[in-house]
């Protein structure tokens, strides 16, 4: 028989139950992209002070262009060290978050 279903030509995947996702695993998961995105913001901040005093002239400076394009490369910077693990300013706010919503 072309085309029967049978628990023997299934695929083992399509026998297992999926889990459901609720209404806090949502939150959660909304809580901490919030959380991430605002220590990549405050590492940007600080990434941003930080080049701030450095000059962009002589023979391996990037001149008016790298001026230009720096605050591109501080939220670079901020978004990849918070994808490392950051400074752990994300699991603080992740967790006031859920505190506020009633979650832990």
């Amino acid at each position: 028989m072309i085309g029967a279903l049978s628990a023997a030509t299934m695929s083992p995947n399509l026998l297992t139950q999926t889990p459901q996702t609720t209404t806090a695993d949502l939150v959660r998961g909304k809580a901490r992209d919030a959380a991430q995105k605002f220590e990549s913001q405050f590492l940007a901040q600080m990434l941003g002070q930080m080049f701030q005093g450095i000059d962009t002239d002589g023979p391996f400076g990037g001149g008016h262009g790298e001026e230009m394009f720096r605050s591109l490369l501080t939220d670079s910077m901020a978004k990849e060290m918070t994808k490392a693990g950051g400074i752990g300013l994300a699991d603080t706010v992740q967790r006031e978050i859920l505190k506020l919503q009633g979650l832990t």
